[in-house]
């Protein structure tokens, strides 16, 4: 599940495999790209905004411009030696390949794929909460955002990137767990948001540079989670069966008794 931990670990592989380069090709496999040639652009770094990838690029006369992706649910970059064998991912969700002396990468299903001049980035990422493992990481921002709508349930408002942005659906469920907070409850009622967040950034930060994502301390297959992924399976703390259900667009895993749900009106905002 590409969050923003993956999304952080996925950039650092790019700019292991490109940065510095001088590209020598690229197939781009999208209407609006496809007939750009970034043949002879020099990457120069590739980096991280919430769920979003910015690949920062040096024209032949030196302009910089960003290639912007978004993994969203099923994205995602492979970088491979010159000849290796592409074995990602099926080769007709191949969205754009990017060729250097040393390396290859090769971008499946992306989204909202887009080259502008970097100084243009924030009509891309300008909207996003502060970034999770980011390094202007604001807690107290973050936290503001979140209070600035009380009314929402704090499951949805973890989701919402204009808060805060790399959690994703994994991350959501297993934060509200350790807090022992209901997905419906509203942000107001929320009895300790700033320590909320804390965890958040906290469990993001544990996972970056590696690809197994685990919120238990344990790597091992079946262990890493609390709750997400786990429906109907017993609770780790009492026992009582995983509950699964859909919370606005996304599907939500909780323990109904170890996350007791809270109500009453919430403070002005």
């Amino acid at each position: 599940m590409p969050e923003g931990d993956t999304v952080w670990n996925t950039a650092r592989v790019l700019h292991r495999a490109l940065a510095g380069a001088r590209l020598t090709g690229s197939d781009f496999r999208v209407p609006r790209l496809a007939t750009t040639d970034l043949t002879g652009w020099t990457v120069r770094e590739s980096a991280s905004r919430g769920k979003h990838l910015l690949l920062r690029l040096a024209a032949p006369d030196e302009a910089p411009w960003t290639l912007h992706s978004h993994l969203r649910m099923d994205g995602a970059w492979r970088a491979y030696a010159p000849g290796e064998r592409w074995s990602g991912r099926p080769a007709h969700l191949i969205r754009v390949v990017l060729r250097s002396p040393g390396a290859v990468a090769v971008g499946y299903h992306l989204h909202e794929l887009a080259l502008v001049p970097t100084g243009e980035e924030d009509a891309l990422v300008g909207h996003l909460g502060p970034d999770l493992l980011g390094p202007d990481w604001d807690a107290a921002e973050a936290t503001r955002r979140l209070a600035a709508h009380p009314e929402q349930t704090i499951g949805e408002a973890l989701l919402d990137q204009r808060n805060l942005a790399g959690v994703g659906n994994l991350y959501k469920c297993e934060v509200l767990f350790l807090r022992g907070v209901s997905p419906w409850t509203p942000v107001g009622a929320v009895p300790d948001l700033p320590g909320l967040v804390a965890l958040a950034q906290r469990l993001l930060a544990a996972n970056r540079g590696r690809w197994t994502q685990s919120t238990t301390g344990s790597l091992h297959r079946g262990q890493t989670s609390y709750v997400y992924g786990r429906r109907a399976q017993p609770c780790r703390r009492c026992g009582a069966a995983v509950s699964k259900e859909e919370l606005g667009e996304r599907v939500t895993y909780w323990c109904a008794v170890c996350q007791p749900e809270r109500s009453g009106t919430p403070p002005p905002g």
